[in-house]
């Protein structure tokens, strides 16, 4: 049985006599009724060019937003090579010992055919991308809007600003093969926990996560120890998902080996999940638990 809705009807808040079925309306994949139903369409509302600008503040229009950097960034880096994403402090200086480590990360990560991608901005940020550019590799940056006046770095050959912090974390994730954390403030610690955590639950295999500076991360690491293991919420050797060093070397190695094993597993046919039985980081085998 159908209903022929009165166009009066609609002007009057979409109310349906009383008793009688409710008035309805689609838009799109949306059911509308009763004081939901309006007169104007969708189309007409599109091409209307009166009226305020509050909608592009809307959720509806920020989907839109968050979708396109998704589709900018795929866009710019998925021809990206073999990759590795360095994180580190914005406050650091040309000088300070970190920094430099910075750049002779960059440069030792480049020479061995990595492109680096980092937040693009200050600091550590930049010494990385320095270091890789100077040494004639691939310096990507993946700046992000902030309250305060920030730009991407000079060493920057690839870059893309986000709006959206979550866009831009798939983004490192997505197209780097290995972790490199520097010293830095609670945009470090984010980053460091989100890698464990991605490593830790099978998200990403053989994702190998480096600290580098072992004076600043030693108090970390012995509280994770003495209190997180020790307390049972995590495992002994969850603390194996990280590499810790001074020696930029070494950290180009852990990478690299992480590289190679990966390939090996691929040539061997092992699919993702395989990769739970390989080394972390060239340590200690992941047995298979189910409670991860």
């Amino acid at each position: 049985m159908s209903t022929s809705i009165d166009p009066e009807r609609l002007a009057d808040a979409g109310q349906a006599p009383a008793g009688g079925p409710a008035l309805e309306k689609q838009r799109g994949p949306v059911t509308l009724r009763r004081g939901q139903v309006h007169e104007s369409t969708t189309d007409q509302r599109l091409l209307d060019t009166r009226g305020p600008s509050d909608w592009v503040h809307t959720d509806p229009w920020r989907v839109l937003r968050i979708q396109s950097e998704f589709v900018e960034g795929f866009g710019l880096l998925a021809e990206l090579p073999h990759a590795v994403t360095v994180f580190g402090s914005a406050r650091m200086h040309p000088g300070n010992p970190y920094y430099e480590m910075g750049v002779e990360l960059g440069a030792e990560l480049a020479r061995a055919g990595w492109a680096v991608i980092t937040g693009g901005g200050p600091g550590i940020m930049e010494a990385v991308n320095r270091g890789a550019n100077e040494a004639g590799g691939l310096s990507v940056g993946l700046g992000i809007e902030l309250p305060f006046e920030q730009r991407l770095n000079d060493w920057v050959d690839l870059g893309i600003n986000f709006r959206y912090f979550f866009a831009r974390k798939t983004m490192f994730v997505k197209y780097a093969q290995a972790f490199v954390i520097l010293p830095g403030g609670f945009g470090t610690m984010d980053e460091l926990f989100e890698a464990l955590t991605l490593v830790q639950t099978r998200k990403v295999n053989q994702f190998p996560v480096v600290l580098m500076g072992t004076d600043y991360w030693q108090g970390l690491i012995d509280w994770l120890r003495s209190n997180t293991a020790a307390g049972g919420f995590i495992q002994e050797d969850d603390l194996d998902l990280m590499h810790v060093t001074d020696d930029v070397s070494e950290a180009v190695e852990v990478i690299n080996a992480a590289s190679e094993l990966r390939g090996q597993l691929d040539a061997d046919g092992i699919s993702p999940e395989g990769f739970a039985d390989a080394p972390r980081n060239g340590r200690s085998p992941i047995d298979r638990r189910s409670n991860r």
